[in-house]
């Protein structure tokens, strides 16, 4: 298995948190998003993923993209230490959870959309943060409120899921960008307890080899 990403990617990280759950071996390579304009932009690399977007990820003869789409089918494929519960409507809650920060949050908040803030728009760095700010408050908020009816240990219920590996990467963003998380004492509490599990910090961005 072969990883293409970069350190500080959320959808990078969140593939990393997934073969490490399910203790998977695989070969990391760096993709640099900032290094000469972005590795990403290479004909090299665009061959591999047209949209100049990481992660990529290799498995033989299969190329995945789309961080969520990997994850799944490391789960279907490789099914020990599973993502997702075995009942369909709690496969279907977690995957709530889950899609509300990868697919509702990360994407707005993501390297190419801050860019794009600062370049083309010519937004302040005040601007920029105050745009990260209310994302997350507004993503939060509503997360913490659904936590209080799916939370055990995890984000739903005690077994390490989906939902918990789309939140982490969302709680370093908004710790990154000093986001105070007073008012959500659930999810606090949630990344707390996983961030004691030996396969996040595994995966956490600043141990990863291309980290700076």
């Amino acid at each position: 298995m072969k990883l293409y990403g970069y350190w500080r990617s959320s959808a990078s990280f969140r593939v990393r948190l997934a073969l490490y759950l399910k203790k998977l071996p695989f070969d990391y390579q760096s993709v640099h998003l900032i290094k000469d304009g972005g590795e990403q932009h290479t004909p090299e690399y665009k061959k591999l993923n047209p949209a100049s977007l990481v992660p990529t990820f290799v498995d033989d003869d299969v190329t995945l993209n789309q961080s969520l789409a990997i994850i799944e089918y490391l789960d279907e494929r490789y099914a020990q230490r599973p993502l997702l519960p075995s009942d369909p409507v709690d496969r279907a809650k977690a995957r709530a959870l889950a899609y509300d920060l990868a697919c509702e949050l990360q994407p707005i908040t993501n390297l190419r959309v801050l860019q794009y803030l600062t370049g083309t728009l010519n937004c302040s760095d005040e601007q920029r943060n105050d745009w990260i700010h209310h994302w997350v408050h507004t993503a939060f908020t509503a997360f913490e409120q659904r936590l209080t009816e799916t939370a055990g240990e995890y984000c739903y219920g005690d077994s390490v899921t989906l939902a918990d590996i789309c939140l982490l990467p969302q709680v370093y963003n908004a710790q990154r960008f000093k986001v105070p998380l007073d008012d959500y004492p659930t999810l606090t509490a949630v990344n707390d307890r996983l961030q004691q599990l030996q396969a996040v910090q595994q995966a956490r961005p600043e141990n990863q080899p291309d980290a700076q």
